[in-house]
């Protein structure tokens, strides 16, 4: 305690200025002045203490603090007092206890909150005395208000099936205050209920997405200081297309014999709307049908004549059943009833009525002769009938030239398999029957590149090596074994070769892609190539580039783990690897060995030969919450790195670092492009908390599964049927109709003098056929192309009797019974 000149007589904390200002009165005040400022009562009470505040622009804030009884008050700042002129007091007496209540107030502005440098935020409290002591108030903080113009993560567009679930990710600006979040959807605002919620950490989420949530989303973050806007995210809902159920068959297109029917369904169950897929599959399908030909009525013989009557008459009769009228037939023309005067007019009513009329016996032998006549035409027409019939047995053997004998006969059918990409066709008879071989189909994934490719040229692998076998393997005619490769063959930029493996493990050029062997065959797709191969061994696809717009597909991919040696650190890694089958499957199982997850869609980058390199880069990490590794933020693969990977993974890494384990979100895209070439962008967004992980569901899983199909099930030609073919275009004719044909409306008619050396060219070109399309799974070409051939015949053979065209409709029509059968009967004549 301590006295000081002026007779105050204060505690010890209380500066001396302060007393200085009291009037002496205040010592020497009598008792009753003492009882008025609450000698009597308690420490000063605070009726209002000073509240947080925010500095918004240069505009100063006002503190305020109210007690009861006070002597006086003072701010205190930072831990120095406030000046007593920067303060506003008032006071006035509480009527309902006749104590003083003294209210204080004083304004802050920005300079000097600004001007303040300390360790916690800038802040004021009150300090209020009495005779019996003083009293604290609360800490105000005073902070400046600010609110950054750029989202920390925009919104981003997507595309969502109906009933799936929209997630749209908003991070607002940095601010002071934190910025609320509010949704806009064309501009109107996004209120929560059963099916959106916007509260969860400022994300909009949509449990199950309708066509009314398709629009333009905007996320709007505010405070105290302003507004700001977010770019726009479109999000579409869209429904793929579903049939309809099918029609009842239609009538058959003919009145008479055999003909066509069809049924169809619509993509209306839903249509597709907004994008959504069409749906796959025929829209028609189409079966054969025999219309009931109509049967004209013929009259049966006459019967005998009736005894003559006694008025002198006699009758006969005949009925309308040689043939009886059938299926709307025309019934017979003429009467059923037959009359005859039988005394020729000299009606007599004394004759014998058992006496047999004149001129019966004359009648009977005339009606005999005819019968005999129409006999012997009856039989020249079935043996003219039956020789025309074997005349075009001989010439064309079996004819199943008919479209519909094929999409008629296998409707219950659905051959659609998985894309493998790699694959070994054996047909049947290929190897003999009392033979057991074991067979396997290996893909070499070991670096063994170096060998096969020309030290001389500047070849680059394009496909994987495939080995086949066993060696030795006797075969008795070609197998069909489909590649992929990684070129783009659009236009002649490419010398595409294919080579064999030796036995001393040397690799040898079978044959140019581009040329014509006796050999071997290729067909060369956009994606892949098919080979018709008579020996077992490895082989592979290697490309000379002509010019620099050749082009090979690249597949790209981005995964991510957590750092093990570091808590708060993560690394995402890009793959770049040729974009054949397997050659991503190294990477998937190194990535499953570390913990390593997919996080987007691999993509395709076109990638030319044009020198210029691969460069990748890591953009918009959230530079408040994530830092990344110096000097790795740009990193490149140099031109040969790339143009001569064959088939190996090239890898790079980036290391981040978030500043505080709260931070759990990481976004950011990653931008993979050629010099003056194409670029794809690869976004990130992913929790790295290890409680967060999760499999993401819509991301394209490439898992390597080997099938294998045996029997009837392995072809989409029936075996009965693909004989029948053979039957047809294996024995050349006059007019045109034999492999050759076949193979040229099949467009595989490249390098005829292959199919000319085989036992069964037409077999080997269905073989072809069969591996070009063991993806699809449809018959559609190869009906198409026999119908083709059927209208080029029909055109060219139309002076052909009616007795030809009616041969030729029942050997079809035996034809479509074969294909009618059954799935088990089919089977059981196959195997």
């Amino acid at each position: 305690m301590g006295q000081f000149s002026g007779g105050c007589y204060l505690s010890l904390g209380i500066l001396v200025f302060l007393c200085l200002q009291f009037p002496a009165t205040v010592a020497r005040g009598s008792r009753s002045d003492a009882l008025q400022h609450g000698t009597s009562g308690t420490l000063p009470h605070f009726l209002q203490e000073p509240d947080d505040a925010y500095i918004v622009k240069s505009n100063p804030i006002k503190l305020k603090c109210r007690a009861r009884p006070a002597l006086q008050i003072f701010f205190k700042c930072n831990g120095e007092w406030v000046h007593q002129s920067q303060h506003q007091s008032q006071e006035h007496t509480d009527q309902g206890t006749g104590l003083k209540i003294r209210e204080v107030m004083i304004n802050v502005s920005r300079q000097q909150v600004e001007d303040f440098h300390g360790p916690e935020d800038y802040w004021c409290l009150c300090v209020a005395w009495s005779h019996l002591g003083t009293s604290k108030s609360r800490k105000a903080t005073v902070r400046i208000a600010y609110l950054r113009k750029n989202f920390e993560q925009d919104p981003q567009g997507k595309e969502v099936p109906i009933k799936g679930m929209i997630v749209l990710h908003c991070r607002p600006p940095e601010g002071v205050p934190v910025a609320e979040v509010e949704w806009l959807k064309n501009e109107e605002p996004v209120g929560s209920d059963g099916n959106i919620d916007t509260r969860a950490d400022h994300n909009l989420i949509i449990q199950e997405a309708r066509l009314s949530n398709s629009g333009n989303y905007t996320c709007l973050a505010s405070n105290i200081v302003a507004k700001r806007r977010s770019l726009t995210a479109t999000v579409v809902v869209f429904v793929n297309g579903g049939w309809s159920l099918w029609t009842d068959w239609s009538a058959c297109n003919v009145p008479c014999g055999r003909g066509v029917q069809k049924r169809s369904r619509t993509c209306t169950n839903p249509a597709p709307l907004n994008g959504g897929a069409f749906c796959e599959g025929m829209s028609v399908q189409k079966s054969t049908c025999n219309a009931l030909c109509p049967v004209d009525g013929g009259w049966a013989e006459w019967t005998e004549w009736t005894v003559c009557s006694s008025e002198c008459e006699r009758q006969r009769s005949r009925e309308c059943t040689a043939p009886e009228p059938k299926h709307g037939g025309r019934i017979c023309d003429g009467t059923a009833l037959g009359t005859d005067n039988c005394t020729g007019g000299l009606c007599t009513h004394n004759l014998l009525h058992d006496a047999k009329p004149q001129g019966l016996e004359g009648s009977s032998d005339v009606a005999l002769y005819s019968g005999l006549a129409a006999g012997v035409v009856t039989v020249v027409v079935l043996i003219v009938a039956v020789t025309l019939y074997r005349r075009n047995r001989s010439e064309y053997g079996v004819d199943v030239i008919d479209s519909s004998t094929l999409t008629g006969g296998f409707q219950s059918f659905s051959f659609k398999t998985a894309h493998q990409g790699v694959s070994l066709l054996v047909p049947h008879g290929g190897i003999a029957e009392d033979i057991t071989w074991e067979m396997y189909m290996v893909i070499n994934q070991e670096d063994s590149s170096s060998s096969t490719l020309s030290e001389e040229s500047q070849e680059v692998l394009l496909s994987p090596e495939v080995t086949y076998g066993p060696p030795g393997l006797d075969l008795s005619c070609p197998v069909a074994m489909t590649i992929a490769h990684c070129a783009e063959v659009t236009a002649d930029n490419w010398n595409i070769r294919l080579k064999r493996q030796t036995q001393d493990n040397k690799w040898e050029e079978v044959m140019s892609v581009g040329e014509e062997s006796t050999s071997c065959y290729c067909l060369l797709e956009a994606q892949c190539c098919h080979l018709l191969l008579e020996s077992p061994g490895r082989y592979a696809l290697v490309g000379e580039p002509l010019s620099q717009e050749a082009v090979k597909r690249l597949r790209l991919a981005v995964f991510g783990s957590a750092d093990n040696t570091n808590p708060l650190g993560y690394s995402l890694r890009v793959y770049c690897v040729d974009n054949t089958p397997y050659a991503f499957q190294e990477v998937e199982s190194a990535e499953r060995l570390r913990g390593g997850r997919l996080l987007e869609e691999p993509k395709t980058l076109l990638f030319r030969g044009n020198s210029f390199s691969l460069q990748l880069s890591i953009q918009d990490i959230p530079q408040f919450l994530w830092s990344i590794k110096p000097f790795t933020t740009c990193q490149e693969f140099s031109f040969s790195q790339v143009w001569a990977s064959n088939q190996r993974p090239l890898q790079c890494a980036f290391s981040l670092e978030r500043y505080s384990p709260a931070s759990s979100q990481l976004s950011c895209k990653i931008s993979v492009r050629q010099v003056k070439g194409q670029e794809q962008i690869l976004q990130v967004y992913t929790s790295v908390v290890e409680c967060e992980k999760e499999v993401v569901p819509f991301f394209t899983q490439s898992n390597c599964t080997t099938t294998s199909q045996t029997g009837s099930r392995a072809f989409k030609i029936p075996l009965s049927i693909r004989q029948r073919i053979c039957a047809t275009f294996d024995t050349a004719n006059a007019k045109g109709k034999d492999w050759q044909l076949l193979a040229q409306k099949l467009h595989i008619d490249r390098n005829l003098c292959y199919f000319a050396g085989q036992e069964s060219p037409s077999a080997v070109i269905l073989s072809l056929w069969e591996a070009q399309h063991q993806d699809t799974g449809d018959l559609d070409s190869l009906a198409s192309a026999l119908e083709e051939i059927s209208k080029v015949h029909s055109s060219t053979h139309s002076t052909s009797s009616r007795t030809t065209t009616l041969t030729t409709t029942g050997t079809t029509t035996r034809t479509t019974a074969t294909l009618g059968r059954s799935t088990e009967e089919l089977d059981t004549e196959f195997t």
